[in-house]
């Protein structure tokens, strides 16, 4: 008699997108690792997805067949929403009412013959809003905390607000509107009113002759890239300041004890630590650069987290956050740099690893760059740049008598927020960094 216990049995689930870290709300589809019809082990990858800057595997709950994909590469999807209907095939278990629990963020299972509704398809196309719009009859400009809030997770002003259709209430712009704007691309990002009467600066619409040539595609973090790059210039008024630092003391100190810091601690000191450690004591003495602004208010911050701008093999660029970097010593802070460094190579960070940055450095020298103009890593109200040491040689002072010797040589350059940081405060903090790495 064959034993009903080892009875196979499988039921459908909806198989949902999880949460991916704090404050993420939304995903984009990069790659389906297994298709429609396909069987895989539980832990298998299914889906690859990005958030942000950093991209994710997302395994499986169990064992079973995918049979249908909701959504397609390049489609963004809410944090939440079912991605995929998946087939779990299992052993009937003899203990019913001892049945597995799962946790928020994991899939529902419902039945087998339960009807189950069809996600909509983030590929459909949605209506399209003229690049020359007309100023449509919608005057309730109020706007609810959670669309105000994607509204600042997009960077979108309150200009590009009202450009969008609203679908609610009384002409209330809704959630399911803006995502429906987000979907179709912005086309409204940089349109400019169509008036008779010219209303303050227009974009003109130049034709320029972009040439001929291999066309590449833009990748997803480039595309990123760019959107956060434009935005940072065109709410942030930047200045940048620049002075000239003497590291020859420091220089001298790395090259004496760089191998013995290795074979104490099993790490590699280079000079980005030793920059963090400088621009944090800066920040102690001159808490106001550290801050970010409101609508109204300058926030400062009371805490210290400087993300480092690092290069990705692709050429893209990703900046891993070291936090409390007021709380850690030398050897914690070059530890942190040289495993960030190291993921950031194999596309290892992790969301949280990215996030929660006060301030920026880049170092340009790296590059051999002599100096740079960097742009603000919004919402932070500064960032500095280091250029490369250089051996030249300089007059120096000494008992009143002048005489020249070959000193190496940096440059610091520190663009900054005009709306929250003065020039004095800013040439204040700039050339005190470079009197802690001149007084190593």
């Amino acid at each position: 008699m064959e034993n009903q216990n080892n009875t196979n049995t499988s039921e459908i689930v909806e198989f949902k997108l999880p949460k991916m870290g704090e404050s993420i709300t939304e995903g984009t589809i990069l790659n389906w690792l297994v298709d429609e019809g396909e069987t895989f082990n539980e832990g298998d990858i299914l889906v690859e997805v990005g958030t942000d800057k950093v991209d994710n595997e997302v395994p499986a709950p169990f064992s079973g067949i995918l049979i249908e994909k909701k959504y397609q590469p390049k489609d963004v999807v809410e944090i939440g929403e079912i991605i995929a209907t998946l087939e779990e095939t299992s052993e009937q278990s003899p203990k019913k009412d001892q049945g597995t629990s799962t946790s928020e963020d994991q899939t529902e299972k419902p039945t087998q013959s339960k009807q189950l509704p069809k996600a909509p398809k983030a590929s459909q196309k949605p209506k399209e809003i003229p690049q020359t719009w007309t100023p449509s009859d919608r005057h309730n400009n109020f706007y609810s905390p959670l669309v105000e809030q994607i509204a600042k997770d997009y960077h979108i002003s309150y200009e590009e607000l009202a450009r969008i259709p609203a679908s609610g209430a009384n002409d209330r712009l809704r959630k399911s509107d803006i995502f429906k704007y987000i979907k179709a691309g912005r086309p409204a990002q940089f349109a400019q009113p169509a008036s008779s009467q010219p209303q303050g600066f227009q974009l003109p619409d130049l034709k320029f002759d972009l040439g001929k040539g291999e066309r590449i595609e833009m990748d997803r973090m480039r595309q990123m890239i760019a959107d956060h790059m434009v935005y940072s210039k065109h709410v942030s008024p930047h200045v940048t300041a620049y002075v000239e630092a003497d590291m020859t003391n420091l220089v001298n100190w790395r090259n004496d004890n760089k191998e013995k810091f290795q074979n104490k601690t099993g790490e590699k000191l280079s000079f980005t630590p030793l920059f963090i450690q400088a621009v944090t004591k800066a920040i102690q003495d001159f808490p106001k650069i550290n801050s970010s602004l409101g609508d109204n208010h300058i926030i400062v911050k009371d805490h210290i987290n400087i993300g480092m701008a690092t290069a990705l093999p692709s050429g893209n660029l990703i900046v891993p956050v070291i936090k409390n970097t007021d709380k850690k010593d030398l050897e914690t802070l070059a530890k942190e740099v040289n495993s960030f460094a190291a993921k950031a190579r194999d596309n290892k960070l992790n969301n949280d690893e990215t996030k929660g940055g006060t301030f920026t450095i880049s170092n340009v020298g790296t590059f051999g760059s002599l100096m740079g103009t960097p742009i603000i890593n919004q919402p932070e109200a500064a960032i500095l740049a280091t250029g490369i040491i250089k051996k030249r040689a300089e007059v120096i002072e000494e008992d009143d008598e002048d005489k020249i010797e070959i000193r190496s040589m940096m440059y610091l350059s520190l663009s900054f927020d005009h709306r929250i940081v003065d020039g004095f405060l800013a040439g204040s903090f700039l050339r005190r960094i470079a009197d802690y790495l001149e007084d190593n």
